[in-house]
């Protein structure tokens, strides 16, 4: 009789792709899977833009954890935030929503926390140029790209209007890119003679990257063909440039030159730099592991920390071979570490193979029909490379509804123009003087 044995307490922090792809991994397993993360769903991360410009609703880039684990009968799932880490003791400290503290003990640890918004040593600029990270931020982004046309149609002067008629954006990755295209659509396109006083078209988008080019990671000619479409659709590319300085009314950029100019822009959006969270550090701090710059944890080519096999590192935060931030490494090494835990309770002795990184290629949506994709030696770009995308997003999209959600999504916004998913309510910020959040005004908002 074995009811009585209390089973392997594997402890995953971290519902993201690293996470979720470890738990799945043990599913078969004879052990207890707690999976903690201070959000109850799975986000899909790379079509976080997609839900920012209103092509696709929050639903279909994100389902609910236990929604996804419900087959996983030995998988529980806990909301709460990771605060420390007790190796010694193996524990992990936790803080659940309502602020109140919590334990849970673990034999084996696999950290997937992934990564956060970095803005270089000036958190200052968050206030004025939020970040696209989680859901709560692709819902803010899009407030402010739909009330900014919403507030140029009722400017009292041509310099305000302006200022809200332009978008800046900090950082050509993948992420900058993306949103620089949809909004350039949105203002094309979607918003096409539904304004009276202004010209949607007339808006403009200006992203600024600290090298020399855009989606460097692509290779040259990947960057050079997705900065002449940028550059095709209206985007003003201000390449080598830094930000020294954001507020409420645009921000200060420095060229290479030295040369600082200020641009006018309401809406600043920040999509350059990550960091590590600050569970990271905690873990780095009761193991003894190294970071780098960013907090990645350096990790073992088996993603264990030196000394200490019982945890495993995984995805973004894991630093091993200069491994790129990306969803696909994410989905591998969660898949490894989950599978050296099986391996390991099912008594195998042998040593696992060091942990290997299929590179799957990369891919950025810019506009209708037109995407990049890089898949080793072979360059996409074009319709070609929107197919390409279009094929790569689909396989990954967690749940069948998902899938058919985004398909019927797309299909109207790629035939059409037309974003079905346009809708915000306004911040507490938004309310205006005088008046408290909640409270009704006297008449009807312009």
């Amino acid at each position: 009789m074995q009811d009585h044995i209390t089973p392997r307490r594997v402890v995953i922090l971290g519902g993201g792709f690293a996470g979720l792809f470890a738990a799945r991994a043990l599913r078969r397993s004879p052990v207890a899977v707690t999976v903690v993360d201070r959000r109850a769903h799975h986000l899909f991360q790379p079509l976080l833009y997609q839900c920012a410009s209103g092509i696709l609703s929050e639903g279909q880039i994100a389902q609910p954890l236990r929604t996804v684990l419900r087959r996983h009968h030995s998988v529980s799932c806990l909301l709460a935030e990771a605060t420390d880490v007790d190796a010694g003791a193996r524990l992990v400290h936790l803080r659940r929503p309502d602020g109140s503290a919590t334990e849970l003990p673990y034999d084996d640890l696999i950290v997937g926390v992934g990564m956060r918004q970095s803005y270089f040593g000036h958190d200052e600029f968050a206030a004025h140029a939020p970040g696209m990270k989680t859901l709560t931020d692709a819902l803010d982004i899009r407030r402010r790209i739909y009330q900014a046309f919403e507030m140029a149609e009722t400017a009292t002067t041509a310099l305000e209007r302006q200022q809200w008629l332009t978008f800046a954006l900090v950082g050509g990755g993948p992420t900058g890119v993306e949103l620089a295209g949809q909004i350039r659509e949105i203002a094309g396109h979607t918003l096409d003679r539904e304004f009276r006083t202004i010209d949607s078209a007339q808006a403009r988008v200006l992203l600024f990257e600290g090298s020399d080019d855009v989606l460097g990671a692509f290779g040259r000619p990947l960057a050079h063909r997705a900065a002449r479409t940028l550059r095709s659709l209206g985007v003003e590319l201000h390449l080598d440039a830094t930000v020294t300085d954001i507020d409420a009314l645009g921000l200060s950029v420095r060229d290479k030159d030295g040369t600082t100019t200020r641009f006018e822009a309401r809406t600043v959006l920040w999509t350059a730099g990550v960091e590590a969270p600050p569970i990271a550090a905690a873990v780095a701090r009761a193991t003894g592991a190294a970071q780098d710059r960013a907090g990645r944890i350096a990790v073992e080519p088996d993603l264990t920390i030196p000394g200490h096999p019982e945890i495993r590192v995984t995805g973004d935060v894991m630093s091993l071979n200069r491994l790129p931030g990306l969803a696909e490494v994410a989905i591998q090494s969660g898949a490894y570490a989950g599978r050296a835990v099986r391996h390991s309770v099912e008594g195998r002795t042998k040593q696992p193979k060091p942990f290997t990184y299929l590179d799957l290629g990369s891919a950025a949506y810019i506009s209708r029909g037109r995407a990049v994709v890089k898949v080793g030696p072979l360059h996409l770009s074009g319709v070609f490379g929107w197919l390409a995308w279009l094929f790569i997003h689909l396989a990954f999209l967690t749940g069948f509804r998902s899938r058919l959600g985004a398909v019927l999504s797309w299909s109207v916004a790629f035939a059409t123009s037309s974003r079905r998913e346009r809708a915000f309510t306004m911040s507490d910020a938004d309310a205006p003087a005088g008046r408290a959040p909640g409270q009704k005004a006297s008449s009807p908002p312009h």
